[in-house]
């Protein structure tokens, strides 16, 4: 079954031409569509892949021509983010470099930091990490702990950071730091090659059995001058730049989300468990995603990236993709804890529940949400 419905006048031809170049496109031993993160594993594969859309023009839609990009509009964008779920394959090697980075080089980076990073990322030849999130500081940034102190040569940084995605595979880290002691105004944001030594790198094992998180300690590292990005004390303002870039492609989720639907509902048929309740569930998700493809197409047709809808949907995504996750529960009964290595329900009903974690947690997005878009009084700290 088709589920296009076009949010603008081109998207058709937009659509097709995507479409067409993903389906004629070689795929590389062992690519899979690992998502914005990919394993140690993907690795090899994924920056293969990366390098033949960089070459025919679709790796860094988003970024200004002058930079190697496409000057994409949102339409553009959040089309080739569908297709390529749609299609089964990952729209970049890691998205951290490609739609955090990137963006935050080229509005605030110096000459030199965009020369020296910018174009291996383009190429996929560069893996990042985000060095945001704490132990006591997840989905709160203004709560960062880990401190960068002016040196005659540049930055000593101590801390620690947690769920940084792909930093075991990663060349440099995108660091958030205090400096200072105002909660906004004391950050500051920094690159940090890996193999500095003091950076030790220690990977999370997942629930799933896949290690895509790490925590990373910052022991007395050594920074240069030039690793400060824009300027100190201007980390807050970087840190917000990065946000709303991961909702633009909360389409493709959509696609997933249709994709696991029909499998579990013919799943369900398959093994004579089809009745009533269950049927009313399935047809309730069904619902609940279709109202959030549309939602998300009249967001992009705006073109408004800070649209309060863009949180919603963020909102609104997690939790459906959670509780059609869970739905796997009820169509397999048993088997899903005897046949959890190898059946696609499982792992879907494991990972969704970090869907309502990462990129802020659903608590975090429902106050955002009351206090910043209905302006109702901030919940007492």
């Amino acid at each position: 079954m088709e589920y296009d419905v076009e949010p603008q006048e081109d998207g058709a031809a937009i659509r097709e031409e995507i479409r067409s170049f993903l389906s004629s496109a070689p795929r590389p031993d062992g690519l899979r569509n690992y998502g914005p993160t990919p394993t140690d594993d993907d690795i090899p594969a994924g920056r293969t892949w990366h390098r033949y859309l960089a070459d025919h023009g679709y790796a860094c839609l988003h970024w200004p021509a002058r930079h190697g990009g496409q000057d994409a509009s949102v339409l553009r964008q959040a089309i080739f983010a569908e297709e390529c779920a749609r299609a089964g394959v990952p729209r970049q090697l890691v998205m951290t470099a490609i739609d955090l980075v990137g963006p935050i080089l080229i509005h605030f980076g110096s000459d030199l930091q965009q020369r020296r990073y910018l174009e291996p990322i383009r190429l996929g030849e560069d893996v990042w990490t985000q060095l945001f999130s704490e132990p006591g500081a997840g989905s709160d940034l203004a709560g960062v702990r880990t401190r960068a102190e002016r040196t005659p040569t540049g930055w000593l940084v101590n801390g620690q950071k947690l769920w940084s995605s792909a930093a075991n595979s990663a060349r440099y880290g995108l660091l958030l730091a205090r400096t200072g002691t105002d909660t906004h105004r004391g950050l500051s944001m920094f690159v940090v090659p890996m193999a500095t030594p003091g950076v030790t790198v220690r990977p999370v094992m997942q629930i799933d059995g896949e290690s895509k998180f790490n925590e990373v300690f910052l022991d007395d590292i050594q920074l240069d001058h030039d690793a400060l990005i824009g300027e100190a004390g201007q980390g807050w303002q970087l840190a917000m730049f990065t946000l709303g870039r991961e909702r633009l492609t909360l389409g493709s989720q959509a696609v997933a989300m249709f994709k696991l639907h029909a499998r579990m509902a013919q799943a369900a048929r398959d093994r004579d468990l089809l009745d009533p309740v269950l049927a009313r569930s399935l047809t309730r998700l069904w619902a609940r995603m279709w109202l959030l493809r549309a939602t998300w197409q009249r967001a992009v047709a705006h073109g408004d990236m800070a649209s309060p809808a863009f949180s919603v949907l963020k909102l609104m995504t997690s939790e459906t993709d959670r509780d059609l996750s869970d739905l796997a529960t009820e169509v397999l009964g048993t088997d899903a804890c005897a046949n959890s290595d190898d059946n696609e329900f499982v792992h879907s009903m494991l990972v969704a529940r970090a869907q309502t974690i990462l990129g802020g947690t659903s608590e975090i997005q429902r106050n955002v949400l009351a206090e910043r878009v209905l302006g109702l009084p901030k919940e007492p700290r």
